[in-house]
């Protein structure tokens, strides 16, 4: 089941979509009520959730600890306390470095219980004598393999920027090529351009009606690709003004100026009119969800919920062939970035390869997950990798559509995940993490993630900088509406 985030934000992307609709306005009205009341129970919901998982975390770092040899604990000072069923505290003398940790509390019971708690030094002996020094063993074996494994492969890693100022979760992130910016698609209905170095916002695009629901840079030019809840694709003019003002302010600070007061040339410059707008005949009925250029520039592929994906002209704005077959809402697409090649994800557990290198396109189905496939994007050497909400990952060979060369298990639904040109495939969660793995299926790193680092809700999307500024090497975004930048420095032999 998806988690609660995952949830709330496909209905609040729901309303948007119905608010666009020609209904009557009472039905509209009571519509928005009602989905404002199920998000609310969502967001109850989600903050006893996380509330919980803290709990467990803390629980689970006080279990380790008492596992601990006794020893270790005498090193670094402080006394040992146990604490019976019954809730009283009993203090225990240290024991021998080298007696396990059963013998130390049995005998620091004897030592420091009176006659009256004799029943209850028993049970206590008696529960964790035997059973906590075999859980000991089998923890530090454990723990001793896992760290020898990953000892030739070490990761650094730490966030070295933080963007934030969109009034909702944000769909997706993309760096530029060549120049020291990155863009964002929210579901506040905007996407902005930041600068790297300065943190902040340097434009925001406001023309579309809907949730901003993806976003891409052209490779050449200042060009921006979106496409929304509004059942559209735009391209605009990513033209910034790269002038610092004057006075210091957080990009969060420009992006809620709402009252007036900053100076005209401290506000953030907004655009509203797209140069090209993909709608009309022959166009989408319902969410665009993806959009992406083709290697040729001069044309651009979209996804929708209404189960097709479009290629379109850029020039003209024309729908020059409709991609039909998916049995139920895309979910994601993504072009090659040399060949005129094109992969789209659906929530019919397939995704589709498009081949318009011939005159007459060529499709190859691919099957091997079982729930909606939220991602899957070209990669180096003739691949393509899938996530889907199954919570794995395949990696696959384009000549080869029957079976996956490696499969990534994981713990939680897969978001829109990224390849680095080294082959390093960065992996979002629901559950706030971001997994590092190689085209091999190996693992390579785990992100930090703790209460001062790190993303607090969903983190739904991820982009790989091919050249890094600042040691911004990789970004991610997710509907606690932060972007964060990492410095990821891997093994030599990746």
């Amino acid at each position: 089941m998806k988690s609660t985030a995952a949830a709330k934000t496909r209905l609040t992307s729901l309303t948007e979509d119905i608010s666009i609709i020609p209904e009557d306005a009472p039905y509209r009205s009571r519509l928005h009520y009602l989905f404002a009341q199920i998000e609310k129970e969502f967001e109850q919901l989600y903050l006893e959730n996380l509330n919980l998982q803290d709990k467990l975390e803390n629980a689970t770092a006080i279990t380790k600890e008492s596992l601990t040899p006794y020893d270790q604990r005498s090193a670094a000072g402080g006394a040992l306390v146990a604490t019976g069923s019954g809730g009283a505290s009993l203090a225990a003398t240290p024991a021998t470095p080298s007696a396990p940790l059963g013998d130390e509390i049995g005998a620091s019971l004897l030592a420091a219980a009176s006659s009256t708690h004799k029943s209850l030094k028993a049970k206590l002996s008696s529960a964790t004598g035997g059973s906590k020094v075999k859980a000991s063993n089998k923890i530090k074996a454990q723990t001793s393999r896992i760290v020898s494994s990953f000892k030739a492969q070490t990761v650094v890693s730490s966030v070295v920027r933080e963007f934030g100022g969109h009034k909702d979760g944000i769909w997706q992130v993309a760096a530029k090529v060549g120049q020291p910016i990155i863009g964002t698609a929210s579901a506040d209905h905007t996407a902005c351009i930041w600068g790297i170095e300065s943190g902040r916002c340097l434009l925001q695009y406001q023309g579309h009606a809907g949730s901003v629901n993806s976003i891409k840079f052209h490779q050449c030019r200042d060009l921006v690709l979106t496409g929304s809840g509004d059942g559209t694709a735009h391209i605009w003019q990513a033209a910034v003004n790269w002038e610092v003002p004057k006075k210091g302010h957080s990009s969060e600070e420009e992006l809620d100026d709402s009252d007036g007061q900053l100076e005209d040339r401290e506000r953030v410059d907004s655009l509203r009119t797209p140069l090209c707008e993909f709608t009309g005949p022959g166009g989408h009925l319902s969410v665009v969800v993806a959009a992406d250029w083709l290697s040729s520039m001069d044309q651009i592929i979209t996804g929708s919920w209404d189960r097709t994906a479009i290629l379109w002209d850029v020039e003209t704005a024309q729908p020059l062939q409709p991609l039909t077959g998916h049995d139920h809402e895309l979910t994601h697409v993504s072009a090659h970035p040399t060949q005129r090649l094109v992969v789209t994800a659906s929530r019919d557990t397939t995704f589709r390869l498009w081949d318009f290198r011939d005159p007459i396109p060529a499709v190859s189905v691919f099957q091997g997950h079982t729930e909606t496939v939220t991602s899957s994007v070209f990669a180096r050497n003739d691949k393509v990798v899938s996530g889907s909400d199954d919570r794995t990952i395949k990696v696959w060979e384009l000549r080869n559509m029957r079976s996956a060369l490696a499969t990534i298990r994981t713990d939680s639904s897969v978001n829109r995940l990224a390849v680095s040109s080294g082959g390093i495939i960065a992996i979002p969660h629901d559950n706030r993490q971001i997994r590092l793995f190689d085209l091999n299926g190996q693992r390579v790193a785990r992100l930090p993630r703790t209460s001062r680092q790190g993303h607090r809700r969903m983190v739904s999307s991820v982009a790989w900088s091919e050249e890094p500024v600042l040691n911004c090497d990789l970004f991610s975004c997710g509907f606690d509406r932060r972007v964060f930048g990492w410095s990821i420095v891997l093994p030599k032999d990746n």
